[in-house]
């Protein structure tokens, strides 16, 4: 469903046409400069990263940061061992991961796999993250300024906040898969342009390929931005009913030929994903579905931007920092929607998205400036195990206001550009289309062309009011912290004469969702070569039902109580029997003790279990072959 407002230039006049080429040579350089504003900017956001990319991670996310890298080697792991990437047996030995149940990020890190040999997960990871950001912003720009408004600047201004908003870079904080929001753009544009006459088959196969291919991607990006159309298409036909009835016939058929496509190539995959092997159903107790956005978070800087204030996090940040628009931002969308609402299809849109997601993004109860109120929230009406959304997080909502708000600028500034020119220079009216209830131009986002002739300071005021609202929130570099490397005996490959094929080597503490971050990245950094029980991932428990990392086990639980009193306790043969149990599980051939804070109390351990370690290098072995045949 096609509207001339959603692409001004489509139905002009040649003497327009020949207008709008007439800069075409200026227009590229301009789009060029872009571009490579938002990988300078990209780079800017990684920058304390590259300070020592191989001993930093994230400090906000640890943890996440240290599973993506870990991501990238496996997807380099599969490639080079030619195994199926939809499920690997290298962590959470012996039972494996389902990587299509998890966040796996296989879209990227497959086509990625050859440079994450040549150059190592850990730069491979910072690499992509400012990539991902600068591609985000590139394919925003290209989406506002080949359809929606004629100004580069105001597609410049929309793309950078579809790229770097507080929320996505928040996410950048060791999720690189909510940054990863490339194909997006892509994704709706196609949406828009099903019920073009005579290119429903083309389109259809278009949108088909790239929800396929953001499977891989981001499955929760994806249904957010299924909802977010829905809600675009039932506006427009709610006040374009001709055009949409016109269009209908052409919309759905090419709906038909996307869905078709994207489910013969999805269909194993997805099938994976929820009946392969360690598949599940839903998160236990629905864990998900109290994360709501603060009404207070919106107004407020967030805290990885230029004015944000990391002490608010204490008080309202109980969630993730999916809108902290700032108040500037606020209110310059308020009034932005006053003014444009009555002339700008696409700035009614927008408001529909931002009020209806707003709402939706509350969680079960309404929470203000950190206080849980009595008022029930939209998500108390939901159930905790409906399909599809038995995992979203209510705040995450917000991801499509801030693309929304991101569509918005691009329209503030575009219709701020449009004022003060001269009556000759205004859009000509473009050809009606079939269909159509107005001409498009009573859609444009700008005064009437008269009256903006004679005002040619609203120009400057609202570039003003723009970048007042958005400086604010421009981003600073995420902050990092230093890790310790593996050891030697790990990545100088002294663990190989220790575990022989079909057997594991045991890093100690395990590595799990809480405690166990360093040897985790043993496995990352050495290319996934030896297989570890644990990690860090979401698996079935015993009912079928998805909790984050490995059942514990007798041994794992007491090597984690220990490791949190800082004192071993009276150990019993219970114990030790338990420990070699837990190891013929785990298919164990070496256990494994490096430089750790709590080092001296885990060998304490790990002696009193199960009998002396050698030094090796720079850690202590076990090797336990002889004990656990």
């Amino acid at each position: 469903m096609v509207d001339p407002s959603l692409n001004p230039l489509t139905d002009a006049d040649p003497a327009e046409a020949e207008s709008t080429r007439r800069p075409r040579r200026r227009l590229a350089r301009a789009d060029l400069l872009a571009l490579g504003a938002y990988v300078l900017l990209g780079v800017f956001v990684c920058l304390n990263y590259w300070g020592d990319v191989t001993g930093r991670v994230s400090s906000h996310l640890p943890t996440d940061h240290s599973w993506f890298e870990w991501l990238f080697a496996h997807g380099a792991y599969s490639v080079r061992h030619l195994e199926n990437p939809l499920f690997t047996a290298q962590q959470n030995a012996p039972d494996g991961v389902n990587m299509m149940a998890n966040t796996s990020l296989l879209g990227v890190t497959l086509p990625l796999a050859p440079l994450t040999m040549l150059l190592g997960p850990q730069v491979m990871y910072a690499l992509y993250l400012g990539a991902a950001l600068a591609a985000t912003a590139g394919t925003g720009y290209w989406m506002l300024s080949r359809h929606l408004v004629r100004s580069r600047t105001a597609a410049f201004v929309g793309g950078a906040f579809l790229g770097f908003a507080p929320g996505i870079i928040h996410h950048a904080n060791g999720q690189p898969n909510f940054v990863s929001n490339f194909l997006l753009p892509l994704i709706v544009v196609r949406v828009l342009r099903l019920g073009e006459p005579g290119r429903w088959r083309r389109n259809g196969l278009v949108l088909g390929a790239l929800v396929t291919y953001q499977i891989f991607i981001n499955e929760e990006m994806l249904l957010l931005t299924a909802l977010a159309c829905l809600v675009v298409v039932l506006a427009y036909a709610v006040q374009r009913p001709a055009a949409t009835r016109a269009a209908a016939g052409t919309f759905l058929a090419g709906l038909g030929v996307a869905g078709g496509l994207a489910l013969v190539l999805a269909a194993y995959p997805i099938w994976f994903q929820f009946n392969g092997p360690q598949s599940y159903r839903g998160l236990q107790g629905g864990v998900f579905h109290n994360w709501g956005e603060d009404l207070v978070a919106f107004a407020t800087f967030a805290r990885d931007t230029w004015a944000g204030d990391p002490a608010v996090e204490k008080t309202i940040g109980l969630t993730e920092q999916n809108t902290w628009f700032g108040w500037p931002l606020v209110l310059l969308s308020v009034v932005a929607l006053v003014l444009l609402v009555r002339r700008s299809l696409p700035a009614r849109i927008a408001a529909v998205l931002i009020v209806v997601f707003t709402v939706a993004s509350i969680g079960p109860r309404v929470r203000f400036n950190g206080v849980e109120t009595g008022v029930r929230g939209p998500w108390s009406y939901v159930p905790d195990d409906l399909p599809l959304v038995e995992m979203m997080m209510p705040t995450r909502l917000t991801l499509v206001v801030a693309a929304a708000v991101g569509v918005l600028l691009a329209l503030t500034w575009d219709a701020a550009h449009r004022q003060g020119r001269p009556v000759a220079d205004q859009p000509r009216v473009p050809a009606q289309r079939v269909g159509e209830a107005a001409p498009a131009t009573s859609d444009e986002p700008s005064l009437p062309a008269p009256v903006a002739a004679g005002r040619r300071w609203l120009r400057p005021v609202g570039y003003a009011a723009v970048a007042l609202a958005v400086l604010p929130l421009f981003p600073r570099p995420l902050p990092a912290q230093q890790i310790d490397p593996p050891p030697h005996f790990i990545s100088a490959g002294g663990w190989r004469p220790y575990v022989p094929e079909g057997r594991t080597l045991v890093p100690v503490p395990i590595p799990s969702n809480v405690h166990g971050l360093p040897t985790l990245r043993w496995s990352a950094l050495t290319g996934q070569e030896f297989p570890v029980p644990g990690g860090y991932f979401i698996g079935p428990n015993e009912l079928g039902e998805g909790v984050f990392g490995a059942p514990n086990r007798p041994t794992s639980t007491l090597i984690y109580s220990t490791m949190d009193a800082d004192a071993v306790p009276v150990l019993t043969d219970e114990n030790r029997r338990q420990a070699v149990e837990d190891l013929r599980f785990w298919r164990a051939s070496v256990v494994v003790l490096g430089a750790h804070p709590r080092e001296a109390v885990l060998r304490e351990l790990v002696t009193g279990l199960i009998g002396p370690p050698q030094r090796v290098d720079d850690v202590w072995v076990w090797d336990v072959r002889a004990l656990v045949s």
